[in-house]
C-alpha cells in the first residue's frame, strides 16, 4: 500500500511540470519587452519623481528626451542645462535629448550615452527592463560599468 501511494505521488509530481509546459502562455507584450514609451525618473536621494522621459526607437537605436519636469522651481519656470558642454549649453531641459545610440544587446540595450543634466556630464549607458516592463534599470558609467550609478525609472501608463 505504501509503495503504491509513493508511486502515485511520484508520477503525479513528474507529470505536473509536463502539464504546465503544455499550457498556453501569452507572449510578452511590447510594453514588457521594449523601453519605448514614457518613463518617470526618480531622484536618487529622495526617491521623488523629477521628470518624465520619452524613449523612442529610430534606425534600431534608442533615444530619449525630457518631456516634462515635475515640481520645478517657480522662480525658474524654464530651467536650462547650464552645466552642459558647448553644444547643449543653456538649452531648455524640456525637450533636451538625454539618451542616444543605445543598441539591443541580449535582454538589454547598451553602447549608448546618457546626459546627466544636473552636472552636464555625458556617460556610457546601459538599460534593461525589469518587473515585467514596469521598471527600467538605467546605468550610467565612465569606462567600466563598475564605476557608475544606477537609477530606476517607472513606466507611465
Amino acid at each position: 500500500m505504501r509503495s503504491s501511494v509513493f508511486v502515485c505521488l511520484s508520477v503525479s509530481m513528474l507529470l505536473s511540470p509536463v502539464r504546465a509546459l503544455g499550457q498556453h502562455r501569452e507572449p510578452p507584450t511590447t510594453s514588457q519587452t521594449s523601453p519605448v514609451g514614457q518613463w518617470m525618473t526618480l531622484d536618487d536621494a529622495t526617491g521623488k519623481a523629477t521628470s518624465v522621459v520619452s524613449i523612442w526607437e529610430e534606425n534600431d537605436k534608442l533615444y530619449g528626451r525630457i518631456e516634462k519636469l515635475i515640481d520645478t522651481d517657480p522662480k525658474d519656470p524654464d530651467p536650462r542645462c547650464d552645466r552642459c558642454e558647448v553644444e547643449l549649453k543653456s538649452k531648455p531641459l524640456i525637450g533636451l535629448r538625454i539618451l542616444w545610440d543605445l543598441r539591443k544587446d541580449g535582454d538589454g540595450w547598451s553602447g549608448g550615452r546618457i546626459l546627466d543634466p544636473d552636472n552636464g556630464k555625458v556617460y556610457w549607458c546601459t538599460i534593461a527592463m525589469e518587473h515585467e516592463g514596469r521598471k527600467l534599470r538605467v546605468r550610467g558609467f565612465i569606462g567600466f560599468s563598475l564605476l557608475g550609478r544606477t537609477q530606476y525609472w517607472l513606466r507611465q501608463e
